[in-house]
């Protein structure tokens, strides 16, 4: 069940120095701390909490049992010279936790008019994620993290602090991105990329343990990295080798798709618009992914 603000006085009695726009839904047991402001269209799920001094500026559907710290902004328009007052929304799942200072943008037409954050997803403090992100689940991002307008990041990747990270940059599934590294260019999966400009040093060995993959994919995936990132041999001919070598692996074939579609893409990213003119691009992009638990 929700509260709306259309009743006024029941909602006056929950909430302290806290305003809800009429249009808002807010579940029977959302707690919302001082001075925070709910605004139009927004919908919050049960089980969350908003601390003090947050916003939601419209159009934010935040899902349930979230936690937002003081300072964060979520949905603010677009810093986007393309944006012209469009539609514009702010998706988020469950079991989301977001620090202090936090600000996410909603969505510009280009990118559907939706910014994405799946479920399970822990956003440390002064993190920015610009219009038109689509952040999958599971994601660590440390503090100071900044990504640029319609990056996509898959489930399970990991950012180190201040790691700055380039619009229509894809990060691969599992991979990490290190501390004060940038990333101009899509971050392959299962790999470790760091420093300025990033290089990708190595497999994600820490992450892939923590995560219990089976030893044998492991050690593909090392071979792969040799192959693809150390050899100088065709990229075509390393694919087709391993291929040969890790027929039925999914990870490998997960990994080759990656770069092949990367390859497909300009300047090093699979979803940036090959024109100039971005009026052309509209509809172009790759659809958003559906976000699943």
């Amino acid at each position: 069940m929700f509260w709306s603000n259309r009743r006024a006085t029941e909602l006056a009695s929950r909430y302290e120095n806290v305003s809800i726009h009429p249009t808002a839904e807010v579940a029977e047991d959302v707690e919302i701390g001082p001075f925070s402001v709910i605004g139009p269209e927004c919908r919050i799920d049960a089980g969350s909490c908003l601390h003090n001094h947050t916003t939601l500026h419209a159009n934010v559907h935040l899902g349930r049992k979230c936690e937002i710290y003081p300072g964060s902004v979520l949905g603010g328009l677009p810093q986007d010279k393309k944006y012209r007052g469009e539609e514009s929304r702010l998706v988020l799942g469950d079991y989301n936790v977001l620090r202090e200072n936090v600000t996410i943008h909603s969505g510009t037409e280009l990118g559907n008019g939706l910014t994405i954050l799946g479920h399970r997803n822990l956003i440390m403090a002064n993190c920015h994620i610009a219009h038109d992100c689509v952040l999958e689940n599971d994601i660590i991002m440390a503090n100071n993290v900044l990504l640029g307008g319609h990056v996509l990041v898959e489930s399970y990747a990991s950012f180190g602090g201040l790691a700055a990270v380039h619009h229509f940059v894809t990060v691969g599934q599992h991979a990490f991105v290190g501390g004060l590294t940038r990333v101009t260019q899509d971050v392959p999966p299962y790999m470790l990329l760091e420093g300025n400009p990033g290089r990708i040093w190595s497999t994600n060995k820490v992450g892939l343990k923590r995560r219990h993959f089976e030893l044998e994919a492991i050690n593909a995936l090392k071979v792969a990295h040799r192959l693809l990132f150390r050899s100088r041999k065709p990229r075509s001919e390393i694919v087709q080798e391993l291929l040969e070598l890790y027929t039925d692996l999914t990870e490998v074939h997960i990994l080759i798709d990656f770069l092949r579609a990367t390859d497909l893409g300009h300047q090093g990213r699979a979803r940036q618009p090959r024109s100039h003119d971005l009026e052309e691009d509209r509809g172009s992009m790759a659809e958003t992914p559906e976000l699943t638990d």
